[in-house]
């Protein structure tokens, strides 16, 4: 039984989310450390950090130490994880369970450093699990019956797409086409078509804003972004609506698409039966795209269910795996160093 000391913390390439039992979400921060470039030594992490990328002088510099789902840097993602842990729970008698959910592209190195993070930081047993049964898990779907379930876990980093049952994964793929590849490409045709740049944070809102999958069949809109204009070197404001962003979404919701075809055909029969009925659940914050529930439904001819808080899936679903420690499958493994494996 799980008890009030055990937290969930999902390792995400754009944002840490922390769960702890009996209180929910507890943390909610983007994954931004800030340091000094001369001596490595960070100073501020998460929000504090973000309200720093793109201000900072030489000197300083503020950077996501996890990148398209890998670690980048090491020590900063390590300094990271034991930040938060100690910012979420702070008692110095019991010392917690955790279990991280660690982007899928990750290996057995960057693994090792994580762990070492959760238990330097106290942690008196580490857990890891994997993406796809921590949404199913946080999307309410119950993963231990023999019932297919098809999970499309959009985050920043990667898109993970898992058919699920009986506790384990049957079969997946993970593409290094998610959240961020919005903001790549957004970003750079601004520059390309418009020359104009935009900041991160202006560039997030105006994918959060006007991003359409279905833009050809909405009204557009029109929509300012702040930036510079590049041809005269100085502030300036595009306006611009959904369709003109068609040219950059349209290619990366089909690679989406496409992935989550590829998972389809290679499920075994009887879970497809299931997974007509059931339909496929979309998670993570890249799913919140306007329309993409409908654009999946109209092209694989099933339902698309876009999961309540599509954001917070992971993180509910890794702080409620200890209750099924020893029922699944797979995709949940304890790594404590000195346990047996």
């Amino acid at each position: 039984m799980a008890i009030s000391n055990d937290i969930g913390i999902d390792l995400g390439t754009t944002k840490v989310m922390i769960y702890k039992q009996d209180e929910g979400i507890v943390l909610n921060e983007p994954s931004v450390v800030a340091y000094d470039v001369n001596t490595g030594a960070p100073f501020a992490f998460g929000q504090e950090a973000f309200m720093m990328v793109g201000k900072t002088h030489k000197g300083i510099a503020a950077e996501y130490p996890l990148n398209d789902g890998v670690i980048s840097n090491y020590t900063l993602t390590k300094e990271m994880i034991k930040y938060f842990i100690n910012k979420a729970y702070n008692s110095k008698v019991i010392k917690p369970k955790v279990c991280i959910c660690v982007p899928s592209a990750v290996t057995g190195i960057e693994e090792n450093a994580v762990v070492d993070a959760a238990v330097s930081s106290g942690a008196r047993q580490v857990f890891l699990i994997e993406e796809p049964i921590a949404a199913a898990l946080g999307a309410g779907i119950d993963i231990l019956k023999a019932n297919g379930n098809i999970i499309v876990d959009i985050g920043g980093g990667t898109t993970d797409i898992a058919v699920i049952s009986m506790g384990g994964i049957v079969c997946s793929r993970s593409i290094k086409v998610a959240g961020n590849t919005f903001d790549k490409e957004i970003t750079k045709m601004l520059k390309n078509k418009y020359s104009f740049s935009a900041g991160p944070r202006a560039v997030q809102q105006l994918k959060h804003e006007i991003a359409d999958c279905l833009a050809d069949r909405r009204e557009a809109v029109p929509y300012k972004v702040k930036g510079i204009n590049l041809a005269k070197g100085l502030p300036g404001i595009l306006e611009l609506t959904s369709k003109d962003l068609s040219e950059v979404v349209n290619p990366i919701i089909s690679e989406i698409l496409n992935a989550v075809k590829r998972v389809l055909e290679v499920t075994p029969p009887e879970l497809s039966g299931d997974i007509y009925e059931n339909g496929v659940m979309l998670t993570g914050a890249g799913a919140k795209i306007k329309n993409l529930d409908k654009y999946l439904s109209e092209n694989l001819n099933i339902k698309v269910q876009l999961a309540q808080e599509p954001e917070k899936c992971v993180a509910i679903g890794t702080g409620l795996s200890f209750a099924l420690e020893g029922k699944l499958e797979s995709g949940f493994r304890d790594v404590t160093p000195g346990f047996d494996k």
